[in-house]
């Protein structure tokens, strides 16, 4: 799919006028004030997936699932990110916590782990086969990934930073919504790769997984609650809020 109905000077000028400080207000995490994260994409069981094992965070960030897993039952929680400064910021959170004995910050494990779980990283690495083949080297011969990662790039948000509007990263160019961006984001970024998108789709996502070191043990695709009626497998790109799976080795 690729509309891009507005491009240039434009399709510029309009985005600067919709959206001039690149807060759309979309997107911002307000799903989960007040409540578990993990426990909000997995559920209740999810506890029971991670109790008595040793577990790796793949992509931990600051390190709150870090510490929320040490503190529910993980024998030892491993988070791993290759952007050192969140991992300081990640080991002064368990320090805090005291839970520092049981949590490592690395950016890459020494140890293999029971489990892998990734939130919200699949949509945005760019070797997705490579990161699946680098997990199974993390894990131990009846380790499991679990995942949950979303919007993907058929979603109507599915443009993340570049949701000023439902599915407007099909209406507007690339490079138009890239240099929207440049207007209050220094990074120099140059096109949705360099933002960190892989323009992930639930039927890509099954191909990668079909050609990887694991397979599908479930994989759930969660209904848009206001578009579950018209959540079915012919509209499942446009109408799924979020994927979450189980993966296992083949």
């Amino acid at each position: 799919m690729k509309l891009a109905l507005l491009g240039g000077e434009l399709g510029y000028q309009v985005l600067k006028r919709i959206c001039p400080r690149g807060e759309s207000g979309y997107n911002d995490g307000s799903a989960y004030l007040g409540k578990s994260k993990l426990e909000v994409l997995f559920g209740t069981s999810f506890w029971d997936d991670i109790r008595g094992r040793v577990v790796i965070d793949f992509g931990c960030g600051e390190g709150d699932q870090v510490v929320e897993m040490a503190q529910r039952g993980a024998t030892r929680v491993i988070g791993v990110d290759t952007y050192a400064p969140v991992l300081e910021i990640a080991r002064a959170q368990a320090a805090r916590a005291g839970i520092a004995d049981r949590c490592t910050f690395t950016s890459s494990p020494s140890e293999k782990a029971d489990v892998i779980v990734a939130l919200d990283s699949f949509e945005h690495f760019q070797d997705l086969p490579g990161i699946l083949r680098t997990m199974r080297e993390f894990t131990r011969p009846d380790g499991a990934v679990l995942a949950s990662f979303g919007p993907t790039w058929y979603h109507p948000l599915g443009g993340h930073v570049f949701s000023v509007f439902p599915w407007s990263h099909f209406a507007f160019t690339e490079k138009a919504l890239v240099r929207w961006l440049g207007d209050f984001n220094p990074d120099g970024h140059t096109s949705f790769e360099s933002v960190g998108l892989n323009r992930l789709s639930i039927a890509r996502f099954e191909r990668v997984v079909a050609e990887s070191p694991w397979r599908f043990a479930r994989l759930e695709v969660v209904p848009i609650r206001p578009l579950r009626r018209l959540h079915n497998r012919l509209t499942r790109e446009f109408t799924t809020s979020i994927v979450r799976c189980k993966l296992i080795p083949r």
